[in-house]
């Protein structure tokens, strides 16, 4: 039996928060940034009026006041746009429980088992607008298709507010003229590469030979063959259906450039601190710690090395990342930015090796939980490590609390 999905997407969606709760911005052109002063100053969301002006998601802020005289910036404020994603939830699990997050401000949902209660797929998608204009305050545009991968494509062909519907009768008109960079996960290095063979639209790509695909992108390629095809079988989950967690990390832009072994070793702590938390929140130790660094040039990379046991000790982790660093970084540049992740994830009960040194592990293990129950009672900031006076500005930032929800990978 054929499905009837729909991909939501709310419009402009912090900044038409940040329009609600100040109704005066309304008229203006506005854009949501994060903490200029923490060089986190690019554009997270921009207001209609601020769009037609020019402005791009991830223009940095001087850019778009070029492009924008006038421009209003407002501070993102991650509570409220959970709130209202929470309410945006509430409104589909009136019509489905197979709803299935893409992020903070979009959601699939299939509700086939439905449309014999609230009519077709065009006309829910039209009931699910109209309420949220009305109960949240809120414009959205929603894709309707047989598949996931279609109905986001359908959301994001016409904004805003508005209703897309990609049939299998009509998909190769809509959807196979579009730039194949248009197609989920078809990124910059990979439309490059498809793009050098001629396969410039995605019907160019539908059409092209699945063998050729596969030895330039390896299974990838027929993943998105597969993608263009309108083959993609994938389900959409049920509500509270969560994914296996695979790695905890954190990662920073810091308030300014590393230049020494020193400041990456400050900031290094502050980010196993926050992971070896998060870990013993969910009662999981990692056996993989992994770095991310990037330089003032943007260039970046990743290195991993395995720890001789399983770890939520904030210590062993920074330990590792610190080892990993020295190992793989030679100071051409300057650092700009910084990341630590605990991989390779077993739960925390069981799982230990006995050796001559378990009793010293056990402690530091019973202190760092301790060290937990302080910082729940008193703030973050009531016990700090001594290194962290070493430079205020630099390592006064809490990753645990402070971390951005990123989008959901389409394939967890």
């Amino acid at each position: 039996m054929s499905r009837t999905i729909l991909h939501v997407d709310l419009n402009n969606f912090y900044a038409s928060v940040e329009c609600l709760y100040n109704p005066e911005l309304r008229d203006k052109p506005v854009i949501v940034c994060g903490d200029a002063e923490a060089r986190h100053g690019i554009i997270l969301a921009k207001n209609q009026i601020a769009k037609q002006a020019g402005v791009k998601t991830g223009d940095v802020i001087w850019e778009a006041k070029i492009k924008c005289p006038g421009l209003i910036q407002v501070t993102a404020d991650f509570r409220k746009y959970l709130r209202f994603s929470r309410m945006a939830r509430k409104i589909y699990a009136d019509y489905t429980d197979q709803i299935e997050s893409f992020g903070v401000d979009e959601c699939w949902l299939d509700i086939t088992g439905s449309v014999g209660l609230f009519g077709n797929g065009a006309a829910l998608a039209d009931t699910i607008r109209q309420r949220f204009k009305e109960e949240l305050g809120l414009t959205c545009s929603v894709g309707v298709s047989w598949n996931k991968i279609f109905a986001k494509l359908g959301s994001d062909i016409k904004k805003p507010d508005a209703t897309t519907i990609i049939s299998k009768e009509n998909y190769q008109e809509i959807v196979w003229p579009l730039a194949v960079g248009e197609l989920l996960y078809v990124g910059r290095s990979t439309r490059k590469k498809l793009q050098n063979r001629m396969i410039r639209t995605i019907g160019d790509l539908a059409n092209a030979d699945v063998q050729n695909l596969r030895l330039m992108l390896g299974v990838w390629g027929e993943t998105l063959w597969t993608f263009a095809n309108g083959l993609d079988s994938a389900p959409v989950r049920l509500t509270g259906e969560e994914s296996i967690i695979k790695s905890v990390g954190n990662s920073t832009t810091t308030v300014r450039d590393l230049v020494s072994d020193q400041d990456v070793k400050l900031i290094i702590y502050v980010l196993a601190e926050s992971v070896a938390a998060r870990l013993r929140k969910h009662g999981l130790k990692c056996r993989t710690v992994v770095i991310s660094v990037r330089d003032k040039e943007l260039y970046s990379f990743e290195r991993q090395g395995k720890l001789l046991a399983p770890t939520f000790v904030s210590g062993d982790i920074a330990n590792k990342a610190i080892e990993l660093f020295a190992r793989n970084y030679r100071w051409n540049q300057s650092i700009r930015s910084l990341g630590v992740r605990g991989a390779d994830l077993v739960t925390s009960v069981g799982n230990i090796q006995l050796n001559l040194f378990n009793e010293c592990k056990l402690d530091a293990e019973k202190l760092e939980q301790t060290i937990d129950r302080i910082r729940k009672r008193f703030g973050h900031y009531s016990v700090q490590r001594c290194t962290m006076l070493l430079d205020r500005r630099l390592s006064r930032f809490n990753p645990k609390e402070e971390h951005v929800i990123q989008p959901v990978s389409y394939f967890k």
